[in-house]
């Protein structure tokens, strides 16, 4: 893991995503990425239109001129904030600051290129208002993004323990990988869950017994559970239980059609879990 990007707007969330990266990337020598993107729907709305109209193209344009300001302002204030904990940390001299226009979901494909993790806060700026829902953002940048993205908690918290959801399938197996392969992880003490009815019980545990061996492959010596009932309540109920520090998980892995209609897994997760959850896709 050499480079991580950290997507911020200069919220609670995302000052604690600025901290988690900070210990990522203190483990690997990696380079840090922080992107602020302000939203060009500010400076679209209907009363700016109206306004542009009635008085003209002059003020009209005066007028953009001046959010545009206000918008760079808030950049230099949110890098600021985000400087002081890089150096804290003595990190300041592998981190470069990136100011954007636009839309987040539309960049972050150009940005995570050259990354090997995306972070994001579980919620934004209207965490305050808004406190059982995530970020606006949230579940469009893990599905588009094709790395792993790491969704940050409320409090930063170093990582002890970490459990996979392991089900066999190509997004986890993408995990086992990651975590196999990369530091900080595998100084980590990994917990390998595997949720089923009681009718399939016997494939996860091959699917554990799968995954363990790639983990033994490693040097690594993982705990291996299954649990029955309903993922999401199961999981939840497990991190807890064990103390475990941040979950990882293949995330959406059905439509949007049908998460549409039978909810998503990965959203409840994220939404009602006071840790990290790390998706993969």
């Amino acid at each position: 893991m050499k480079r991580i990007l950290i997507c911020t707007d200069g919220s609670h969330y995302s000052l604690e995503a600025c901290r988690f990266g900070s210990a990522l990337a203190a483990s690997n020598d990696a380079e840090i990425d922080v992107l602020y993107v302000s939203d060009i729907r500010h400076f679209e709305v209907p009363a700016v239109a109206d306004i542009g109209g009635s008085l003209g193209v002059q003020p009209y344009e005066g007028m953009l001129a001046q959010m545009h300001e206000v918008e760079r302002i808030k950049s230099d204030f949110i890098f600021e904030q985000a400087r002081h904990i890089f150096e804290k940390a003595g990190q300041q001299n592998r981190v470069s600051y990136h100011h954007e226009t636009g839309m987040l979901v539309d960049l972050i494909g150009t940005y995570e290129e050259r990354a090997d993790l995306v972070l994001i806060g579980k919620r934004g700026e209207s965490a305050k208002y808004a406190a059982k829902h995530l970020g606006s953002m949230l579940e469009r940048i893990v599905r588009a993004s094709q790395k792993p993205t790491f969704v940050t908690s409320r409090s930063f918290k170093p990582l002890r323990r970490i459990a996979l959801a392991y089900d066999g399938s190509a997004s986890t197996r993408n995990a086992l990988e990651f975590i196999s392969k990369n530091k900080p992880f595998t100084k980590l003490e990994i917990h390998l869950i595997s949720v089923a009815e009681e009718a399939f019980e016997s494939k996860a545990y091959e699917n554990l017994t799968e995954a363990k061996e790639i983990l033994w492959a490693q040097n690594l010596n993982p705990i291996s559970q299954v649990l029955t009932g309903e993922a999401a309540i199961a999981l939840k109920s497990y991190v807890e239980d064990a103390s475990i520090d941040a979950l990882v998980v293949g995330a959406y892995g059905h439509s949007r059609i049908r998460d549409f209609i039978v909810g998503s897994t990965t959203t409840e997760l994220i939404q009602n879990c006071r840790i990290p959850v790390l998706c993969f896709r």
